[in-house]
């Protein structure tokens, strides 16, 4: 998929200009873990803050900022804010779309469920329905 993002917060302590970056590999943490990581500890990281510290705290009450976007990501980022939510649940639906094109493929020989958008309607429903009924 690769849904890339670079992850940055700016902010003052002590009359002194502190900044912190990191990119995230999206894609990676979603397949792991299911969820997007919480992001201002690997900011302070970067930075080498303590998250015990009052320059962490300071840290955390400004916004992240997301830019460089790569992938679907970039359509979930508006005006440096991701949407978080609407990320994760737009990603999960691609995995599974994804996976379900694997089973077509094998199964039914067909190479692109986007050209048979009833087949993979009936897909979803299958798979919906399974999973409704656990």
């Amino acid at each position: 998929m690769n849904n890339q993002v670079t992850a940055s917060v700016e902010f003052y302590f002590k009359g002194k200009k502190i900044s912190a970056a990191i990119e995230l590999d999206l894609d990676q943490h979603m397949q792991a873990t299911g969820m997007l990581p919480d992001l201002y500890p690997l900011l302070a990281r970067s930075a080498e803050l303590d998250l015990y510290s009052y320059e962490y705290e300071m840290m955390q009450a400004e916004n992240i900022v997301f830019s460089n976007a790569r992938g679907m990501v970039a359509t979930h980022i508006h005006d440096g804010v991701l949407d978080m939510e609407s990320f994760s649940e737009a990603w999960k639906e691609n995995r599974l779309i994804q996976q379900l094109q694997e089973i077509a493929s094998q199964h039914l020989s067909v190479d692109d469920l986007q050209q048979q958008p009833d087949l993979k309607a009936a897909l979803l429903q299958a798979y919906r329905l399974g999973k409704s009924t656990k």
